[in-house]
Parts: structure tokens; C-alpha cells; sequence
């Protein structure tokens, strides 16, 4: 245990986001995110059992989003003709407030398929339990400024 440090976050993905420098994306994926065959080339972390919002929640709080590019935050987009809803965009975004100043300006949609081929690009994945759909993140690592 450390103080000020969420306790959601393990030491793997504590270890994970030291790790990753400015510009580094990671993604946190729903339950249902193919997160092994997308992260062939990543670092897949397991979370099952937790939430997006919530470790949504406890990375933005050690790790800054990149101010260098518009939408350092971006959701899967439903695909058209799709009849769902997406209420956890907005819980997303109220999370996204309270670490950047940006707050909702800084989400941005990525069509599914570009969502995917830019996930597999992705410095790590973290596989969550998260029951909603198109719940997908991902995040771009800003520089941290002491």
C-alpha cells in the first residue's frame, strides 16, 4: 500500500503508466473488448472484476492527458443502426472534469474498426468487467509537469 495512490490500481499498471511517456496511449476495455487479440503487441493488464468508471477515475489521477492534441480521451463510437444507448459517457466525461481542465472537450469518437486498428497501436490494454457497451477508452499520456 501507498498513500495517496488509489488502491484500485495494482502495482502491474502502476508499474505500466511510470512506464509510458508523453504521447503513449492505453486503453481500458469493457468486458466485452477483445483485449488479448488486440494487445498482441501491448502490455494487457487484467482488471476483471472492476469497472471502466472507476479506473477511469484512479488513473487520471496520476496520469496527466496530452494538452498537444485536441481529444487526448476518446470512446468507440456505436455503429450506425445500432440501438443502444451510452449513458456511461456521460459519467465518463463528469470523471474527465474533475482531472482536466478541458473537461468534456477533450473526448473525442473513433469509428469502431479505427478504434480497434488504433488499440492494437496502444502501449497497453487493460481488461476490465465492465458490463456497458461501447464503454471503451482510450487515453493519451500528457507530460507530467512538477
Amino acid at each position: 500500500m501507498l498513500k495517496g495512490i488509489p488502491s484500485i490500481l495494482s502495482p502491474e499498471l502502476l508499474k505500466v503508466l511510470c512506464e509510458m511517456g508523453h504521447s503513449d496511449r492505453v486503453v481500458i476495455g469493457d468486458g466485452n473488448f477483445p483485449a488479448e487479440s488486440m494487445g498482441k503487441d501491448a502490455i494487457v493488464i487484467r482488471c476483471d472484476g472492476h469497472g471502466v468508471p472507476e479506473l477511469l477515475d484512479a488513473i487520471l489521477q496520476v496520469m496527466p492527458l496530452d494538452t498537444y492534441v485536441e481529444k487526448p480521451m476518446n470512446l468507440m463510437e456505436v455503429m450506425p443502426g445500432d440501438p443502444v444507448e451510452t449513458p456511461i459517457w456521460d459519467t465518463y466525461k463528469e470523471i474527465v472534469a474533475k482531472h482536466d481542465k478541458r473537461g468534456a472537450a477533450c473526448v473525442g469518437n473513433i469509428e469502431r474498426f479505427q478504434f480497434y486498428e488504433e488499440a492494437k497501436k496502444a502501449y497497453a490494454i487493460i481488461a476490465t468487467g465492465e458490463s456497458a457497451v461501447y464503454a471503451n477508452v482510450m487515453l493519451q499520456k500528457g507530460v507530467v509537469i512538477n
